[in-house]
């Protein structure tokens, strides 16, 4: 019994075998407390998850099967290491390891976060557009996932930071300037980053979208952090800087509910008024053959130097070129065979030559 107490009296690093026993007992006690609650945590929450149609709690499952072992062991040995005597060089190493433990915790488990939000933000996307989720969306999940977690990780970074005892107000100073510095060397990279949000968040065209931007034309293809990426009609990439992209004047095709369309002709000035005005009845006729065409108007327009021009207005209720040109065609054909019956005909440049005796 006197050797016992004697090895218990022992000093070590200037502790008592005693409390080191007392310090290793408490940081297994804590360590076996800690995974046996996560356990029984667990298999309550998966019980309860697989009741449920909600995602939060398949969440709450991911976020504690998710904690890492390192942060288990280093929060059992510092609260182990409260009985011993140790040096506060120790005990502010022991603390800063505990704090820097938990922030990498909580930015390894943020990425579960940013997922969820981002899968739900699709969920709700498709779900209002019959089970499709929005193309822009789908290529802009990169951005908003990169600069959710650029967010928080900064946010846990400083706060681990004034936890250790830094401080921070001086360094945010420091950052202030020098972030000014940064940024006006990087400002176009910046200004195409938030031309791309500007983009997801506003929409003025999404993946898929026909567009045209000054005298280019084609098809989106991807909206990506710096670039928008356009497949021309003639088979070519078209590639935008971002913010290039929204100071200019863009046309979006594909949300044309409806086209409107015109054209023009000419017939002789030797056409009898009686035919004059039959014509437009005749091209009203010829356009309303066609389903989901609204015809309106048409009209003897001008008096041209060699012609009778008229104007006719139509709209078709496609945004389809291809069905706009299909009756456009189809009318032009009707009139040429229809105007000779009529007794009209069309107008073309001629030249009178006029000779005179002697």
């Amino acid at each position: 019994m006197e050797t016992l107490e004697k090895f218990l009296a022992y000093r070590l690093l200037d502790n008592p075998v005693e409390s080191w026993l007392i310090a290793l007992a408490l940081a297994l006690g804590v360590q076996i407390i800690l995974w046996s609650v996560k356990r029984i945590v667990l298999s309550r929450l998966r019980r309860i998850a697989a009741k449920t149609t909600t995602r939060v709690d398949d969440l709450a499952v991911e976020i504690l099967s998710d904690i890492r072992p390192l942060l288990v062991f280093i929060v059992s040995l510092t609260l182990g290491a409260q009985v011993l005597d140790v040096a506060p060089a120790v005990a502010n190493a022991l603390r800063a390891a505990a704090v820097a433990a938990a922030a990498v915790q909580l930015i390894i488990s943020s990425r579960l976060l940013v997922n969820f939000a981002v899968q739900s933000l699709l969920a709700r996307s498709a779900a209002g557009n019959n089970g499709t989720p929005d193309p822009g969306l789908v290529t802009a999940i990169g951005v908003l996932r990169f600069v959710a977690m650029f967010a928080l990780g900064a946010v846990i970074i400083l706060l681990a930071l004034d936890n250790m005892g830094v401080k921070v107000t001086p360094m945010l100073a420091g950052l202030g300037v020098g972030g000014i510095a940064v940024a006006l060397a990087v400002q176009n990279i910046l200004s195409d980053l938030f031309g791309s949000l500007s983009i997801i968040l506003d929409k003025p065209f999404v993946v898929g979208d026909f567009i045209t931007v000054g005298e280019s034309r084609g098809t989106v293809e991807h909206i990506g952090i710096k670039t928008t990426r356009v497949r021309a009609l003639s088979g070519e990439q078209l590639i935008f800087a971002n913010s290039d992209l929204l100071k200019s004047r863009i046309q979006n095709f594909k949300r044309m509910q409806e086209r409107r369309a015109s054209f023009t002709f000419g017939v002789p000035y030797e056409t009898p008024p009686a035919v004059l005005r039959a014509i437009p009845d005749v091209v009203r006729e010829a356009l309303l053959r066609h389903p989901g065409v609204r015809v309106d108007r048409c009209h003897l327009r001008n008096l041209g130097a060699y012609a009778l021009e008229f104007e006719c207005v139509y709209f078709v209720n496609s945004p389809d070129f291809n069905r706009y040109a299909d009756v456009q065609q189809a009318v032009n054909l009707e009139l040429i065979e229809r105007f000779p019956a009529l007794g009209a005909g069309f107008a073309y440049p001629t030249a009178v030559e006029i000779q005179r005796p002697g």
